[in-house]
């Protein structure tokens, strides 16, 4: 069940509890609320990793919405910088991206500590392209500050995460911080995750930045000697999703696209990352491994999708990912009625919302189908500068393919 009936989760714990709780929420399907790992195993199907130590995770089918399997999927626990594709969701349609911006103190006053930076200088301006560059590949909690100042300030920007991760049905979600910075009361779930990159892929931006591997990042403005010209160079970024970038024990995972890493002290690591192989589309959400071995976050996404491409089609799904507020669902289903924080209109780059992206492709004809789902994949593709996307009217399975060119 997705409607207002689901059990709501508890309030959430100012540090991360040592097990699930008894009751947890019930949005997208009974099973997905029981404590342990829940498969349904048809004839022919493989069985699940036996080395998976991550305290929540979930594998589904992006277009359908299928939940190939879980465990604890929803565990409140704190999120990491996964965060922050709730907060790309929440903001990428506010600004164009041509925008400039000049960076002012207040603008990056209260980062934490130790906060992950991309190098975003005060008194230097930059592009809301740059920006975006900076949160995605860097995770960057500068640039989300300075986004954040753009949007308000902090408080409003996480007013506006939280509504809209009630529109998304996000329940176990309560955002304190839009970076994703540890804080007490700040908790998410590997299902609300999942549907943060679900509603974010069907934007053109957050799929260009989420799959981008390398990018150039201005640097500072610098004089040179008496009367030289004033010169600002760029350095250059490389995303730090290791399944998307590689890394010097991890080749670059076939077929993979983004979505975000995160790491903190009470979050541990945590991953979301989305694939595409044989015309199928999976999600997998990775939360806190167990194992500290490096990298092991992106080892066990990769053991997770590999058995998901296995298992699609010959699993029998343990629940649904919900459809926004006012959408409807995989099977025609209707949502709730779109809340006021829906009503707003869409601008270049993305709707509002999922609902209001769906309320765009209603006045097409089809009513409650989202905006096309474009999928960067290929590891060899994104490398070289280019992208292969799979576009789908979601959640039908109209299945085009294109190879675009840089």
């Amino acid at each position: 069940m997705t409607g207002p009936a689901a059990l709501a989760a508890p309030a959430p714990a100012t540090s991360p509890p040592a097990a699930p709780p008894a009751g947890m929420s019930t949005v997208g399907g009974a099973r997905l609320g029981r404590a342990g790992t829940q498969v349904d195993l048809a004839g022919g199907a493989p069985v699940l990793p036996k080395d998976l130590t991550a305290r929540s995770w979930i594998v589904s089918d992006a277009e359908s919405g299928q939940v190939l399997a879980s465990h604890d999927a929803h565990w409140r626990l704190p999120p990491a910088s996964t965060l922050k594709m709730l907060f790309a969701d929440t903001l990428l349609p506010k600004f164009p991206r041509t925008e400039q911006h000049k960076v002012l103190p207040a603008d990056l006053a209260g980062m934490g500590a130790g906060s992950s930076l991309v190098g975003v200088k005060e008194n230097e301006s930059y592009s809301v392209h740059d920006l975006w560059l900076g949160v995605f590949l860097r995770s960057g909690n500068d640039a989300v500050h300075v986004l954040s100042a753009m949007n308000g300030g902090v408080p409003r920007t996480v007013a506006d995460m939280n509504a809209h991760a009630q529109d998304l049905q996000a329940l176990d979600t309560h955002v304190v911080t839009p970076d994703g910075y540890d804080a007490p009361l700040q908790v998410s779930s590997a299902y609300d995750l999942t549907l943060f990159a679900r509603s974010g892929l069907q934007k053109k931006d957050f799929r260009e930045y989420c799959s981008t591997v390398r990018a150039e990042f201005p640097g500072e403005t610098k004089k040179g000697g008496k009367g030289g010209k004033t010169t600002r160079t760029s350095f250059e970024i490389q995303n730090t999703d290791r399944l998307l970038s590689g890394d010097y024990d991890m080749a670059v995972y076939p077929g993979i696209a983004g979505v975000k890493n995160g790491n903190t002290t009470n979050a541990g690591a945590t991953y979301t990352g989305v694939a595409e192989r044989g015309g199928h589309v999976l999600l997998v959400t990775v939360m806190n491994p167990q194992k500290k071995e490096h990298n092991e976050v992106y080892r066990e996404a990769a053991r997770l999708l590999d058995w998901g491409f296995q298992a699609v089609g010959k699993v029998r799904p343990v629940g649904e990912l919900a459809a926004p507020r006012g959408a409807a669902s995989a099977d025609g289903r209707p949502g709730a009625t779109p809340s006021a924080g829906q009503a707003g209109g869409e601008q270049a780059g993305g709707s509002s919302s999922g609902a209001a992206a769906a309320r765009a492709s209603a006045g097409g004809g089809h009513s409650g189908m989202w905006t096309a789902l474009g999928i960067a994949a290929g590891a060899a593709a994104l490398l070289a500068g280019g992208a292969f996307l799979v576009n789908r009217r979601w959640p039908l399975p109209d299945l085009m393919r294109r190879r675009p060119r840089s």
